[in-house]
């Protein structure tokens, strides 16, 4: 695959054979270092593989480096041959200069690890287990509640906050569990409980009233302190998305905020546009931009999934309005119209029925999925990676790659294999009219087919969209041009139009985006909110 000219960063972020997910950004110094669950491509449940960290400079959130495996499953007393499970972890560097990673095995393993480590990516040794004075392990004494996806923060002060929590989905189950979203702090030692949990979010069966209704912890707390305010990210009963509750204080008073980001893009009276499955994910500021970190599945399957992230806005009254997907995340601006680039980076995936699930049984041969040509691989294994591509694609199959810098683009070139005879159209908008097409022929390899493209300069949304017979394979696509400009770097910050009003037709309000160039002036252009068309309708 040709590289770039210039480096760019894509959704997902990693390289394509890497699935972590559940990911926790946390900038030490100046790197970003990203932690998270380790599942294993076409794995049979969650998080089979060992911790590993991956970090990138936080100039430059392309170029990320994997830092190894930190903490092998085995080096827990409790699970000495493996037996469990390395479910969400975080980390925190606590008073002594150290980094204490918090993680729980799986379900069945009701206590909080902990191991620690010098730096930030080094080799963790296993520490302890959460516990009382009287030495008690959280979890195990009676009346405990289950301890699930740890999340830990250290304040200004230096107080350790450590969140726990997972919640009913059902009335009927909250009845009877033991589930429910908790805060308690620790000592300096970072393994003992100075004070006892306390319930901290409402879940289901306990929200009337509090304005979480329908959108109730279901797991994976995430704090951050923002402009003297605490934001707790969770993922809500819809497990799709991800929510936030904000608090002037870090152990109570917390109000339900709404939607972060969606990982199928969902929005209120919409319907999906990728297939979906749970949440996880965390706020992190890299220098001065707040991104959302979430993750997607793929495969056909909620046991590989892959990390991505969002730029978000947090407004002055700080709130945070909900994100769209994109194919560009951490590039701080459209990707060029110049090159090549993996199929895979779709931020939308979907054929002619509503995406459902990322469940085998559900999907089956009725919707395109991404996946990969090899086993799970890892830096250091033998052999090359394998590579992602796109399977399945049949008659009404859509991919849709937000957003591209498109100057002087007059040609696109894919790679397909199968029995595919049609077209591969191009278009701005799902729906819309086509901008340029490939005509497809059956190839049992992997083949390059080329066609013209009339696009205007500017930034766009590409939607490939395939009309036909047989099924295909994307693996790749290129474009190119009369023009070779790169795509500028740009800075957008989101402005309401002084009319408040709807226009006709739309469910949103227009809004005006502003944006620099470098150190240029900024300049200003109207655009409707890039969440309001559903599929099958210009936007």
């Amino acid at each position: 695959m040709k590289q770039q000219s210039k480096r760019q960063a894509v959704n997902p972020y990693l390289p394509l054979y890497e699935y972590i997910p559940d990911g926790e950004p946390h900038v030490f110094g100046d790197r970003l270092y990203l932690y998270g669950s380790h599942d294993r491509f076409d794995g049979r449940k969650f998080c089979e593989n060992d911790y590993v960290c991956w970090s990138a400079p936080v100039t430059d959130l392309a170029d990320w480096r994997y830092e190894g495996v930190i903490y092998h499953r085995t080096q827990d007393p409790r699970m000495p041959h493996g037996e469990h499970e390395l479910w969400a972890p975080d980390v925190v560097q606590g008073k002594d200069g150290r980094y204490y990673l918090y993680y729980c095995p799986d379900d069945k393993v009701k206590s909080i690890g902990v191991a620690v480590c010098d730096t930030p990516a080094g080799h963790y040794m296993f520490y302890g287990m959460v516990r009382d004075r009287e030495g008690g392990i959280l979890g195990e004494r009676p009346g405990d509640t289950i301890p699930f996806d740890p999340g830990v923060f250290r304040d200004e002060d230096g107080t350790v906050y450590l969140y726990s929590g997972n919640g009913p989905r059902t009335e009927k189950e909250a009845v009877k569990t033991q589930k429910a979203s908790v805060v308690m702090t620790l000592e300096d030692d970072m393994l003992t409980l100075r004070t006892e949990p306390r319930r901290l979010l409402p879940t289901v069966g306990h929200s009337r009233g509090t304005g979480f209704a329908g959108h109730e912890l279901f797991e994976a707390s995430s704090i951050r302190k923002i402009r003297g305010k605490y934001y707790l990210v969770y993922s809500s009963i819809a497990c799709h998305e991800l929510c936030y509750a904000v608090s002037d204080r870090p152990d109570r008073g917390f109000r339900y905020g709404g939607v972060v980001v969606s990982n199928c893009d969902l929005f209120p009276g919409e319907k999906p546009r990728y297939a979906f499955g749970n949440n996880h994910g965390g706020l992190e500021c890299i220098n001065g931009q707040y991104y959302i970190f979430y993750h997607r599945p793929t495969n056909r399957s909620m046991y590989s999934r892959q990390g991505c992230a969002e730029r978000v806005e947090i407004r002055p009254d700080g709130s945070i309005p909900q994100v769209c997907v994109t194919s560009c995340g951490l590039n701080g601006g459209p990707l060029a119209a110049k090159g090549s680039y993996p199929a895979t980076i779709c931020c939308h995936l979907y054929g002619k029925r509503t995406p459902t699930y990322s469940v085998r049984m559900l999907m089956g041969n009725k919707h395109p999925y991404i996946t990969q040509d090899g086993p799970d691989w890892s830096p250091g294994d033998a052999g090359q990676p394998p590579r992602q591509y796109i399977a399945n694609g049949r008659d009404g199959m859509t991919a849709v790659y937000r957003y591209f810098h498109c100057e002087g683009t007059t040609r696109i070139q894919v790679t397909v294999r199968g029995r595919a005879r049609g077209r591969l159209l191009v278009r701005l908008t799902p729906g819309g009219e086509p901008v340029g097409a490939v005509d497809l022929v059956p190839s049992g390899t992997w083949t390059k087919f080329s066609g013209q493209l009339a696009i205007p300069d500017g930034d766009h949304t590409l939607c490939l969209c395939y009309e036909g017979k047989g099924r295909l394979d994307f693996l790749e696509f290129s474009l190119s041009g009369t023009k070779t400009h790169p795509a500028k770097t740009r800075n957008y910050r989101i402005e309401p139009t002084p009319s408040s009003r709807t226009a006709p037709g739309m469910k949103h309000t227009p809004f005006v985006i502003q944006y620099g160039i470098l150190s240029n002036r900024w300049g200003t252009f109207t655009h409707t909110s890039c969440h309001r068309f559903k599929q099958g309708e210009p936007s």
